[in-house]
């Protein structure tokens, strides 16, 4: 089957998999140079940035969940704070114009993952 998986930075592996498994994420593979996470349907992948400056992240990507509520909880009881501002945040799922419900995930890292309800 035909997939794509997002190439998110990460100043520092291990900070980002522990961020991530805290929402539910486990390690697929670590070396030096990459990083892959998994949770259920969802893969993300990571590459070192080391002098990434969060405040001026670009990075970004969407994930599509069959359970946005869950996933969003998830977000919160791993203290993630619900807030407009500074890294990591969350913000909840609301009805967008477009008709989709949207929640946005900043991570540690500035990167932006829009999380979409299907």
């Amino acid at each position: 089957m035909d997939h794509a998986t997002p190439n998110l930075p990460a100043r520092d592996f291990e900070a980002a998999s522990l961020f991530y498994a805290a929402l539910g994420f486990s390690e697929g593979w670590r070396d030096g140079g990459w990083m892959i996470l998994k949770r259920g349907g969802l893969t993300l992948e990571f590459f070192p940035f080391p002098d990434l400056d969060p405040l001026t992240s670009a990075f970004g990507s969407c994930l599509r969940l069959d359970d946005l509520d869950a996933f969003y909880a998830a977000c919160v009881a791993a203290g993630v704070p619900e807030q407009h501002h500074g890294q990591p945040r969350i913000t909840p799922p609301r009805r967008e114009a477009s008709g989709m419900t949207i929640a946005y995930l900043v991570d540690p890292d500035g990167s932006l993952l829009r999380l979409i309800q299907n």
